[in-house]
């Protein structure tokens, strides 16, 4: 972890530890005043109006964006909500439209849709902030975290599966997950893991955690287990760069969490394959980076994979390899850069109309389903007039979620002078948005770019 301080911080002491491996690891024992100023000018600002905002400190603007993160987006189980009304309010699907698949049984544009996604993600941001500050509190958070993805995979009787989210009951849910959905969750606990706050008998819940569930994924050929009727839904097998990104990166972490000798063998055997024809091989596929297959950036699902090749380039030890995933990593965050600027064009002023009302919009054209593609086009087909009602929702999704995480990817980098070189333009994205007026949580991102800044 490189040595970073914002503007404003007082560095007490810091002592150094070099890993044999040559990673340089900064244990900060400080006063974060950061912290407290941050707090302080955000009091400020209230007072001022949410326009001063526009010219904050980026470190302002970060406290903030923690600040309502913390206030209106985590759930009673730790589990991040997709969106909620300004004042923290929920308009939640019943435990019955959970059972029965409405507004459909994928759970999507409904407020439990990504819980284990963004839960996953956003640990990176609450064990990098803990690894900072060492503040008590910020431990708390990424525990409860970490306390919410196992919760995810404690819903179901379905073995290996992960959920979204809950409901006001504490325990319906929709049936199926995704690979966006359970990378993240693989991710998330890992980052949890080695970050040094996990105590040892969280370390052996965890791992109890992980090797059912990927043992299950296994077993179905790289698929993610769903419950009745749907059976699966998601996959990490396949030789595109998502797919091989997402599948070493669990292979690795299992053999980095478990030491047996199999998952190494099996990580091995990948590379060892054959690429089919007049296509390339996985080291060249990974060293090419991400790749936006719908033709316009998206990311926001990207980022998935991109963060498990950075899992994959932080525990390889083959310098070869390790110099692919950098190309891939570096690759990834070129591409992810050019979305920047798509922050700058979110009006904090736009008075478009935001509804929690997903049921009006939705449920109109609700039918049955007993198949993911059933699911998925009728979905699709509900967005469409969800937006209608919502178009908020559109607004912030193109420049806030697609820009925030951006700017992770660009982070993730292991260039610190190409990261350095975009800190300005992702300051300005930092500091352009009054937190405390968006609807959605996918600015979290820019507090997981800061912690890497």
């Amino acid at each position: 972890m490189r040595e970073s301080h914002a503007p404003g911080d007082r560095v007490v002491a810091v002592s150094r530890v070099v890993l044999e491996n040559g990673v340089e690891i900064v244990d900060w024992v400080r006063t974060r005043l950061i912290l407290l100023s941050a707090i302080s000018a955000i009091t400020l600002q209230a007072a001022l109006g949410s326009s001063a905002l526009a010219s904050a400190e980026p470190a302002v603007a970060v406290q903030q964006a923690h600040e309502e993160l913390w206030r209106r987006f985590i759930d009673d189980h730790g589990v991040m909500i997709d969106f909620t009304a300004l004042d923290g309010s929920v308009n939640y699907p019943t435990a019955e439209e959970c059972r029965e698949g409405k507004p459909n049984a994928l759970g999507w544009y409904q407020p439990i849709e990504n819980g284990a996604m963004f839960n996953g993600l956003y640990m990176d941001a609450a064990v990098n902030r803990w690894q900072h500050t060492r503040r008590p509190d910020d431990a708390a958070k990424a525990r409860r975290l970490m306390e919410g993805l196992l919760f995810l995979n404690s819903l179901s009787d379905v073995r290996g599966f992960v959920g979204r989210g809950v409901t006001t009951d504490g325990k319906s849910h929709y049936p199926m997950g995704s690979n966006d959905q359970t990378l993240p969750w693989f991710y998330g606990l890992w980052r949890y893991w080695e970050s040094g706050l996990a105590t040892p008998e969280e370390k052996k819940r965890i791992e109890q955690h992980l090797v059912e569930t990927v043992d299950v994924i296994v077993s179905l050929r790289w698929q993610m287990p769903a419950e009745p009727p749907f059976k699966v839904r998601g996959s990490f097998a396949g030789s595109s760069f998502g797919s091989l990104a997402r599948r070493l990166f669990v292979i690795q972490l299992m053999h980095a969490v478990t030491h047996d000798p199999r998952w190494e063998a099996m990580y091995q055997a990948e590379f060892s394959k054959p690429p089919a024809p007049g296509t390339p091989t996985a080291r060249e596929t990974l060293a090419a980076g991400m790749v936006f297959t719908n033709g316009k950036p998206h990311c926001w699902t990207a980022c998935c994979e991109v963060c498990a090749l950075r899992g994959l380039w932080e525990m390889e030890r083959d310098p070869s390899l390790k110099r692919d995933f950098a190309a891939g990593l570096q690759a990834s965050a070129q591409l992810a850069a050019q979305s920047l600027e798509l922050g700058m064009q979110f009006d904090s002023q736009d008075k478009s109309t935001f509804s929690q009302d997903w049921r009006a919009a939705m449920m109109p054209l609700w039918k049955p389903q007993t198949k993911p593609e059933e699911a998925a086009a009728l979905a699709d087909q509900q967005l469409k007039e969800f937006i209608k009602l919502s178009p908020r929702r559109s607004k912030e999704t193109a420049f806030v979620r697609e820009p925030a995480a951006a700017a992770w990817i660009v982070t993730l980098s292991p260039d610190p002078s190409f990261v350095q070189a975009q800190a300005p333009a992702i300051k300005q994205l930092m500091a352009h948005y009054d937190y405390r007026q968006l609807y959605y949580c996918t600015f979290f991102w820019v507090e997981n770019a800061w912690w890497r800044l």
